[in-house]
């Protein structure tokens, strides 16, 4: 037994084995990690390394990638060349082809008249020649190798290295001493196939076969084509005779051949090619232009015209483009006239406005005033025309500001502010709102100083907008104002818990007088012009002014501004979608019943079992993260939730009062200045 052994003990049946059996499964007691996650790990670094691997090798094709994906007459010349190459391949696969047959067909003829001729003039060779009797076996071989040395260089000496003369005994276990013959230095043993010999030694017929001459000298081998035959000497010994046919001739034919192929078909590529991107260049040319004076009209330049030249399609082309732009320039300048005209006529009603209106607020100050000594029909309409006058009154000031935003004329006084004291202004002017509704507004992340270079005055009014909007749909619950700053973006969002926002309609509430009710009556809200006003002041400050809610869980409005005035926004600290909505809810229920099912071990025995260690749970700081909203496209988003849980006439009375501009905000976050 060895020393770090142990027996088992009684009571104890697996003894240290069976003590490690049970953490085994799940983890062993050392703290490592258990086989499953070890290889998980593995797993998840290998895919890593395959990403980095990927993204490196990918990293210088993408601008080969960018411009096979922009240049469309790249992609004809390409194509064309490919398709050239293919034809001309096929092309000279089939003519080298017809050539090289050519060439071994009349070659072959050629060898096997030639050999039939050597072979006929052997057979007749040993005919005429007598046999000498009386000479023993001795004797009678050498004369057989004198006989077939005499023929094979007969034979031989009318081809001038046009072929080649072997003759070889039947008997190869005694090649040279049966008179192994060949002329003009050829390896016989090599040159000549064994399955070609044996198929000779078998069969009376004529045989051959291509294969490789070999010789004995530091001549270099050759191809060739090889016939054979089995015939009798002159003392009735039978024998191999065979003709070796060099194809060096024929191999350098061919080799001419492909190389003025391959020269003319290279020369066809490349004029191919050429003819193409000239082709090509005639029709793309006025494509480009066209989308190059495209983007001059979309930039504003709309006098720009494509110069057309002749009577086919492309000069039709160009004729009706610029049809087309003249056509637009005519309807845009009278839109923009139109517009221009409705902005002056909103601008100067309102200022029409303001006199009479201050001679009836003041005619109806005095009416209620004395509204105690009227009778209650006629106190109580003293009490709604002050009403109506103050909503009037806003109503006109929101028309004017949104004239000043059309007209391009609203002026931007930034400067280095502390958004905690504007939150906190905001929240004393909306306290007895919220006291009314019941409502507590609590402040979350004011440790911190929250300074941005901004209009104090924009900002105070779009959080004011923000606040009595959360708490007058907040029914009764609590409003959150969260407050953070991260890297160069500074962020308020103002979170409720109210019946929330329909699918959809956090596109749509900054729309100018939207409702989500058209039928319903105003009851609640202000003018209508709150949002719009507020989503322009973002604009104006280079920020974003984002919706999202669910129904029935609340909604959350957030600002982003950038803490230098013409920075940028790449990203916002807070994210669109506050951590306790229900999906969020629902995403951490599912990743901590993941956790658990994943560190779930078998159960031991009281003795074995350990406390795992658990670390202690810090309170998160704001990071500086580029939320999935902050994207372009992507701003704002509503939740849905099952038809249970919809309440369609309360979501419908909480909605109603949220409008503005929602087309260059929510849903566009690309950090571009307002106008």
């Amino acid at each position: 037994m060895s020393k770090g052994s142990a027996a088992p003990k009684p009571g104890d049946p697996g003894g240290r084995t069976g003590r490690a059996a049970g953490p085994g499964r799940g983890g062993s007691r050392s703290g490592r990690p258990p086989r499953g996650g070890r290889l998980l790990q593995d797993g998840s670094r290998g895919g890593r390394v395959f990403r980095l691997f990927a993204r490196w090798i990918r990293r210088p094709l993408l601008p080969a990638v960018r411009l096979w994906r922009r240049n469309i007459q790249l992609r004809i010349v390409a194509g064309t060349l490919l398709m050239s190459l293919g034809v001309v391949l096929l092309l000279g696969i089939v003519v080298i082809g017809q050539v090289r047959n050519g060439l071994l067909d009349a070659k072959e003829k050629a060898a096997q008249s030639q050999a039939a001729g050597g072979f006929s003039a052997a057979q007749d060779r040993a005919a005429t020649t007598p046999a000498t009797p009386g000479q023993p076996d001795g004797g009678r071989d050498g004369a057989s190798v004198n006989w077939r040395s005499t023929l094979v260089e007969q034979l031989a000496s009318g081809g001038q290295s046009a072929f080649n003369v072997v003759a070889l005994s039947l008997d190869t276990g005694d090649t040279a001493s049966r008179g192994v013959r060949a002329s003009g230095e050829v390896d016989p043993v090599a040159s000549i196939p064994g399955d070609l010999r044996l198929s000779v030694a078998q069969s009376t017929e004529t045989l051959q076969k291509f294969t490789r001459i070999h010789y004995t000298s530091s001549k270099a081998s050759e191809p060739g084509l090889v016939i054979g035959k089995r015939l009798n000497d002159a003392e009735g010994t039978q024998y191999e005779l065979y003709y070796l046919f060099p194809l060096s001739q024929e191999d350098d034919s061919l080799a001419l051949v492909k190389g003025t192929l391959a020269t003319a078909g290279l020369f066809v590529v490349v004029l191919l090619g050429a003819i193409a991107w000239l082709m090509v260049r005639q029709v793309v040319t006025p494509v480009r232009m066209a989308a190059g004076i495209a983007e001059r009209l979309s930039a504003g330049r709309l006098q720009e015209r494509m110069k057309v030249t002749g009577e086919d399609d492309i000069a039709r082309l160009g004729e009706a483009f610029n049809k087309m732009a003249q056509n637009l320039q005519l309807k845009i300048q009278q839109l923009e006239e139109l517009s221009r005209m409705q902005r002056r006529f909103v601008s100067d009603v309102s200022h029409e406005l303001r006199t009479p209106l201050t001679t009836v607020r003041m005619a109806a100050d005095v009416i209620h005033e004395a509204r105690v000594d009227f009778d209650p029909v006629t106190a109580r309409s003293a009490e709604l025309l002050g009403d109506q006058l103050d909503r009037f009154e806003s109503l006109l000031s929101d028309l004017l500001e949104i004239s000043r935003f059309d007209a391009g004329a609203a002026a931007l006084e930034a400067e280095p502010i502390d958004l905690r004291q504007v939150v906190r202004r905001v929240i004393g002017g909306a306290e007895p709102l919220a006291e009314r509704k019941n409502t507590r507004i609590v402040v979350v992340g004011d440790q911190q100083p929250v300074v941005a270079e901004a209009d104090a005055r924009r900002v105070e009014r779009v959080l004011r907008n923000l606040v009595v909007n959360a708490v007058e749909h907040g029914e009764g619950r609590d409003v959150v104002v969260k407050l953070a700053a991260a890297g160069g973006a500074v962020a308020v969002a103002v979170r409720d818990y109210g019946v929330g926002l329909k699918p959809g309609e956090a596109t749509r509430v900054f729309n100018r007088f939207w409702r989500a009710d058209p039928a319903r009556a105003r009851t609640t809200g202000g003018t209508g012009l709150g949002l719009s006003i507020a989503v322009e002041d973002a604009r104006l400050h280079g920020g974003w002014l984002q919706a999202w809610g669910e129904p029935g869980g609340g909604s959350q409005f957030r600002l982003t501004l950038p803490r230098t005035a013409d920075e940028p926004l790449r990203g916002s600290p807070i994210p669109l979608e506050p951590e306790d909505s229900r999906r969020n809810r629902e995403q951490a229920a599912g990743q901590a019943r993941e956790s658990a099912r994943r560190t779930a071990v078998p159960a031991q025995s009281a003795g074995d079992r350990q406390p795992l260690p658990v670390p202690p749970r810090l309170p998160g700081a704001p990071r500086a993260t580029v939320d999935p909203t902050a994207l372009p496209g992507s701003g704002a988003r509503v939740v849905a939730r099952a038809a249970a849980d919809t309440d369609g006439h309360a979501s419908g009375t909480a909605a109603a009062g949220r409008n503005g501009n929602g087309s260059g905000n929510a849903e566009q976050e690309d950090g571009t200045r307002g106008r």
